[in-house]
């Protein structure tokens, strides 16, 4: 994108729901977030960028303001965090690694 975007993940590690957040990027740079083999064959987004504009889905999971690292997609209230719209991400049964690129939604173009 053309602007700072900040990035959370969700994915299950096998035996409970994991949240990740806050990774800043800069625009128009890729970085690496998780290092090492995926842990499962479904990941979970949501971004937001510095203007306002939002990658969500309609995968709710916990969230919270500031960095974190929560277990547990349930009761993300109750327990103090936010509930965040996450969009999914199927990597594939066997990937080894997989990259998101988040692009900005283009504007029509005018009439002539």
């Amino acid at each position: 994108t053309a602007v700072r975007v900040s990035i959370s993940l969700a994915y299950t590690n096998g035996q409970t729901w994991v949240q990740e957040g806050w990774w800043n990027l800069k625009p128009g740079v890729c970085e690496v977030l998780l290092r090492g083999p995926l842990a499962a064959e479904f990941y979970y987004v949501y971004a937001m960028d510095e203007r306002g504009g939002e990658w969500k889905g309609k995968t709710f999971m916990c969230t919270s303001n500031i960095e974190f690292k929560i277990e547990g997609r349930e009761n993300c209230f109750v327990r103090g965090y936010d509930r965040t719209g996450f969009f999914e991400i199927d990597t594939g049964k066997d990937a080894k690694d997989w990259t998101v690129q988040l692009t900005e939604p283009t504007k029509p173009q005018a009439q002539q």
